[in-house]
């Protein structure tokens, strides 16, 4: 029992189901009782890692490619450099300092953050006191943007329909019979915005739409389109989603959804061709597995440079925070990363141009 699971049944009692999307907006970001508004979900006290946290390795060769590409397109002056969802910080710390002897970077970049974590923000602020924040992407300044979102779009909400012929049903949170919160499913109804998913599923084939992603992405790309720059997108997902991908995870775990509201991490899959659709008129890289992503930029070299200078424990967890990085067996595979950029421009190191028809 949580008090946000109190708030929701009465919610539902009141209005009837709600759908997931409104459900996990609820259970992310109420003010009160949200879980990324009430704690800093990260580390071994936390509930997850993510790679920033894992290793320092994966900061330090993401700075490195965001500068190599802002030198490509002429090393513009001043330059936002930005980040959704920075998490504590670690990030971007670990992008500064790679960056620190790029020639003019740190001159030309001013520091913006997007997060609406009180909590976090204050982490942030430790390690940033440079930085900017907003509540959302649309309140970046105007001007060239060299963006990094590192599991961000994995955390905003979405909204599941499961096919039901020629339509389809809307799964919605509501009550069962004894009172608790589940899932069931609306009355069947045309989606035209599904219409072209009728082609590659099957009658109770799920599939899963991010209002708020798309809004995301159509906002970097019209900017990037407009003042150049590159968005930097690395979550775990496919081009393109089908099946029910919600999951949470509460103590490193995985956990019941509908259990704990407030209590748990919820995410779902990010679907990378619905972004890549928003953000047009900028174009994008082919989407990579993070692994090779990392191993083009040269990670290995790097872990076994650093691997120089230790021994023991600290050498053991070295070796394996490469490997959990980069392995196809754990993130090196479930991750991907694309770019957005300006059409004409050349691809960030790592990555590669989609090919033109």
């Amino acid at each position: 029992m949580t008090a946000l699971r109190d708030i929701l049944v009465r919610q539902v009692m009141a209005n009837g189901p709600m759908t997931l999307a409104d459900f996990m907006a609820a259970c992310l970001m109420h003010p009160q009782h949200g879980y990324y508004s009430t704690r800093d979900p990260l580390g071994a006290a936390g509930d997850f890692t993510t790679a920033p946290e894992i290793s320092q390795m994966f900061g330090e060769l993401v700075g490195l490619c965001l500068a190599q590409s802002w030198m490509d397109q002429g090393a513009p002056a001043p330059f936002v450099l930005a980040e959704l969802g920075p998490g504590r910080g670690t990030l971007m710390a670990d992008i500064l300092r790679a960056t620190a002897r790029v020639p003019g970077f740190h001159a030309a970049a001013r520091l913006h953050l997007v997060e609406t974590s009180p909590k976090l923000r204050t982490e942030q602020a430790g390690r940033l006191p440079q930085a900017t924040w907003h509540d959302s992407v649309e309140d970046l300044p105007e001007g060239p943007i060299f963006l990094v979102a590192n599991e961000f779009f994995d955390a905003l909400p979405v909204r599941q329909f499961q096919r039901a012929g020629e339509a389809w049903q809307e799964r919605v949170v509501g009550l069962d019979d004894a009172g608790t919160l589940a899932l069931g499913l609306a009355a069947p109804a045309p989606q035209p915005g599904l219409a072209h998913r009728l082609q590659d599923t099957r009658d109770g084939d799920i599939v899963e739409t991010c209002a708020p992603a798309q809004a995301v992405a159509a906002t970097l790309g019209a900017r990037i389109a407009r003042h150049g720059g590159l968005a930097l997108i690395v979550d775990y997902g496919d081009w393109r989603s089908l099946g029910d991908t919600l999951q949470a995870l509460q103590g490193h775990k995985a956990a019941d959804p509908l259990a704990t509201p407030g209590e748990a991490d919820l995410t779902t899959h990010v679907d990378f061709e619905a972004l890549i659709t928003a953000a047009a008129p900028a174009t994008h890289t082919l989407l990579t597995p993070q692994g090779v992503f990392l191993e083009r930029l040269g990670i290995t070299a790097r872990a076994q440079a650093l691997a120089q200078r230790l021994s023991g424990e600290a050498l053991d967890s070295h070796i394996a925070a490469h490997r959990r990085l980069t392995h196809p067996a754990e993130m090196g595979s479930l991750f991907k990363t694309i770019a957005l950029l300006p059409q004409g421009s050349p691809p960030p190191p790592g990555l590669e141009l989609r090919a033109t028809p």
